[in-house]
């Protein structure tokens, strides 16, 4: 791969640059906003490189997303789904050496929309929840069905096409986090999956020292984009928030769809 780095033309450059700093902003204020860069990534990038240079640029963004709002986690709601996407994760890993890359893609794209239905549906109604003790409440208001069904989609989409954030958003919001909770709590759960990711991910072939080399250059990509995310959480309100998420989600279903 690295004939194919230096062969990239400078517009690619600029499009994965792009890429890195929506992955920050993803990670401090904008969960789901990353399908983007899965688009560009494998726009530019073939497949499989594609999906580990990206893990590795989610994985720097993660540890800014810890840094800004790991006090802030839902606990409770974390171990809850701490089975099911084990399971997930075991289910896409097989799914991702067997079955054709396309065809993995839609079927999470008619997934994402179906989730994106019910947790609007659900929405509907709940009551809203100003807290975290609230959210509590909510999340277990959804049922150990939901949270079972919601984590082991997080872990086979994640696993499968770095796709995870737009699955688990859903459930956080179908949750009613407060933004800073959401965010919390979504730093957590995707700094362990992603690090558990990476031997996976190794053993598979998508991270090479090649892929190595691509992310360093990247890296400075996240951390603008990370303290970009900050700014927006700080100006951005609830509503404004639960909308940006919803429509992030939506986009980037359709994007699985018809990549």
């Amino acid at each position: 791969m690295t004939s194919e780095l230096l062969g990239l033309a400078p517009l690619a450059w600029v499009l994965l640059a792009l890429s890195a700093i929506i992955v920050g902003v993803s990670k401090t204020a904008l969960p789901g906003i990353n399908t983007i860069s899965i688009a560009i990534f494998a726009a530019v990038l073939p497949a499989k490189a594609s999906t580990g240079a990206l893990l590795l640029l989610l994985i720097v963004g993660d540890a800014f997303a810890l840094w800004s709002y790991r006090r802030h986690a839902n606990w409770p709601t974390l171990i809850r789904l701490v089975p099911a996407v084990i399971a997930g994760l075991a289910l896409g890993a097989l799914f991702l050496a067997l079955a054709d890359d396309t065809w993995v893609r839609r079927f999470i794209g008619v997934i994402l929309l179906l989730v994106i239905a019910f947790t609007l549906w659900q929405r509907r109604r709940k009551p809203k929840a100003g807290d975290n003790a609230a959210a509590d409440e909510a999340a277990a208001g959804a049922g150990r069905l939901a949270g079972m069904s919601y984590g082991s989609l997080g872990g086979f989409t994640t696993m499968v096409a770095n796709a995870g954030g737009p699955v688990m958003s859903m459930y956080f919001l179908a949750a009613r986090f407060p933004v800073k909770a959401f965010l919390g709590t979504a730093a957590w759960f995707f700094a362990v999956i992603n690090l558990v990711k990476v031997p996976i991910s190794v053993g598979l072939g998508l991270i090479t020292t090649d892929t190595l080399l691509l992310d360093l250059l990247l890296v400075p990509g996240v951390i603008v984009g990370a303290f970009v995310g900050r700014w927006i959480t700080r100006h951005i309100n609830q509503r404004t928030f639960d909308v940006a998420v919803i429509v992030c989600t939506i986009l980037g279903a359709v994007y699985l769809l018809v990549s």
